[in-house]
């Protein structure tokens, strides 16, 4: 094998990931692209309509309804489970008795199946035979509609997201406060740097690039949610508790209009990587003028 050049060393050791990711993620991608200037309903050739399908959905109340609670929960979700997560790993990473097993109970929800993490808050946040209302109710206070209201779902599903990912984000800060060096913390601490100095003057000014996967990782998890809201409200009532995916989903596989439910497809791939690169913008940018 010596004759084989460096280039076709690292092509051969390559292909087989192309191939995969050509296959099952850039033709779906490329496919659905196209799809989404047709009209097609499952059957029969698709009509080409040009730019309808994405001039239909400015009308569409329920995308701009789905596309409001998304953003409520990407708010509220970033909001708690960034610094949540961070405090955490800060606390396990302390000489605590049991901090193995609070490391393990703590990351649990993250490897439960989302659809089955939906099933479980459901008999908790359910109006009716939820926990959490009965509960209320051994002290006299009415039921909430915790989910399938006008307002309070979005914010379940972000206590829902933020109980199955703290985990997930608690661990990638834990590993990037491990691999911070010592000698810098040591020698903070010799010249008098508190322990809340040393965290906002140092941990966290050095792992601006762990900030910024995990923010990435959260934020685009955010954009896929759908087993959440397809187990708590099943996108009702009347798709006032939609997300863009689990709205995209009925548009596309309950209506069968795969064109709109394409388009819908690329606006909500298109808004992810909108708000994902001007995040990593905004930081790159606060980095450069630090």
């Amino acid at each position: 094998m010596v004759w084989i050049s460096t280039r076709w060393k690292i092509l051969l050791m390559l292909a087989p990931a192309l191939i995969v990711f050509t296959m099952f993620v850039l033709y779906p991608v490329v496919y659905s692209g196209i799809f989404s200037f047709s009209r097609f309903q499952g059957f029969g050739a698709p009509t080409w309509i040009g730019f309808d399908n994405y001039a239909a959905l400015v009308g569409d109340q329920f995308f701009w309804q789905s596309l409001q609670n998304t953003v409520v929960i990407l708010v509220v979700s970033l909001a708690i489970l960034i610094p949540s997560s961070f405090a955490l790993a800060l606390l396990l990473q302390r000489a605590i008795a049991g901090r193995g097993i609070l490391r393990a109970l703590v990351f649990g929800p993250a490897i439960i199946a989302p659809i089955l993490v939906g099933l479980i808050w459901v008999f908790i946040l359910d109006p009716k035979i939820g926990l959490l209302n009965r509960t209320l109710a051994a002290f006299g206070i009415p039921p909430v509609q915790w989910i399938g209201g006008d307002y309070l779902t979005p914010i379940s599903v972000s206590v829902v997201f933020i109980w199955s990912s703290i985990g997930f984000a608690m661990t990638i800060f834990y590993a990037g406060l491990q691999l911070l060096p010592g000698d810098v913390l040591e020698a903070s601490a010799l010249d008098g740097a508190t322990g809340w100095q040393q965290i906002w003057h140092i941990k966290i000014p050095m792992m601006r690039e762990t900030f910024a996967i995990v923010t990435i990782l959260m934020i685009t998890n955010i954009f896929k949610i759908f087993e959440l809201v397809y187990m708590l409200t099943g996108g009702g009532p009347v798709h006032r508790s939609e997300t863009l995916v689990s709205y995209m989903y009925f548009v596309t596989f309950t209506n069968q209009q795969y064109g709109y439910g394409m388009a819908l497809a690329v606006v909500i791939t298109v808004l992810g990587a909108v708000v994902s690169a001007g995040y990593l913008f905004a930081a790159r940018r606060k980095e450069t003028a630090a």
